[in-house]
């Protein structure tokens, strides 16, 4: 790797991160920017078109507790966790940014034959080996897209796993959009959720009226609640380098389910959940996206499940309820940790 790429990620990261003054002025000395260098490991994919690489970028050292982050999307960033480093170093946990392919850092082909659940499953698997995870230390957590990555990967390797946290994401994505339509979409004024609607029929995607009704009527309330001139500046950063081949090639353009055609239309994993026999924690939002009942009864279906409501929190719930997230988050890490002595 070149110098000079280390210093610009550096200096995006170091910008994006709300670090406090100290930190910042820590990172910018040479002892430290080495220690920065080093925790960055550009791994080697091997997918049916190639060798790519993934950024990866390790923060902390526990032998025990190693934390691997799936970010949402698909083709958001690993800058959707930006805050995690105020919360999990002071308490000895170590954990991985991670972008997958086709996003911010990591290469992005475009080539939509890669952009498939199984292949995203085999790409964490060959990170993890890369990265020396296995039973003894290895925590999943994905939000999002990246809870449904994860609850793919158990479902596949979960001989792998000491634990999993499934946050912010249903286990049916039918059921997510019947959620958005007939729970989230009537809470808004009638005349903007109708709008709304009409533009989704007529497949209006581009009318710049879609992404002013749902920035001022649903993001602030459901996505992250803050106003929008509130937003942390890795939240915007995050938005802005969103890789929209990949996001709209699996998910589509609606907010409110997934547009017919995308890849993961249709997908449901209700009644395999009781294969997950791994430990489990389950984080929802009172006021996210996604059904935080249904995200209960998610919990009570894995063997091993538990169950964190965070009452103040959207889908971004580490941001807008950090008071409740991060203590149920450490609290169910090292309860795993505990047990497994």
């Amino acid at each position: 790797m070149k110098t000079g790429w280390f210093l610009l990620l550096s200096a995006a990261i170091i910008f994006s991160s709300c670090q406090a003054s100290n930190q910042t002025e820590s990172i910018e000395s040479e002892s430290t920017l080495d220690e920065f260098e080093e925790s960055i490991k550009m791994i080697p994919i091997q997918t049916p078109k190639g060798e790519f690489n993934v950024f990866t970028q390790r923060v902390g050292d526990n032998p025990d507790i190693k934390v691997l982050l799936l970010h949402g999307g698909p083709g958001m960033t690993h800058q959707q966790y930006s805050n995690f480093i105020d919360f999990l170093p002071q308490e000895g946990i170590e954990f991985i940014w991670y972008d997958q392919l086709g996003s911010a850092f990591s290469d992005q082909p475009s080539d939509s034959t890669l952009w498939t659940i199984d292949r995203f499953v085999n790409e964490v698997e060959q990170v993890r080996v890369a990265l020396g995870l296995n039973k003894d230390n290895f925590y999943l957590y994905g939000q999002s897209w990246g809870g449904m990555l994860g609850i793919e990967y158990a479902l596949q390797h979960q001989e792998n796993l000491k634990g999993l946290i499934i946050s912010n994401m249903m286990a049916s994505l039918d059921d997510y959009e019947k959620y958005a339509k007939e729970v989230l979409g009537p809470q808004m004024p009638q005349e903007v959720f109708a709008e709304l609607m009409e533009i989704e029929k007529n497949n209006d995607f581009e009318n710049p009226r879609y992404m002013e009704l749902l920035g001022e009527h649903h993001y602030p309330y459901h996505v992250l609640r803050k106003p929008a001139d509130q937003w942390p500046a890795e939240i915007n950063k995050m938005m802005g380098e969103m890789n929209p081949e990949v996001y709209v090639y699996m998910q589509g353009y609606s907010e409110f389910g997934i547009t017919p055609g995308a890849s993961l239309e249709g997908w449901d994993r209700k009644a395999d959940l009781k294969q997950i026999t791994v430990p489990t924690l389950v984080i929802a939002g009172t006021h996210d996206t996604m059904d935080p009942a249904h995200l209960e009864w998610m919990s009570e279906e894995l063997p091993n499940g538990q169950f964190l409501l965070c009452p103040n929190g959207s889908h971004l719930s580490q941001y807008d309820d950090p008071e409740h997230f991060f203590p149920g988050l450490i609290s169910f890490l090292k309860e795993v940790d505990k047990k497994e002595d």
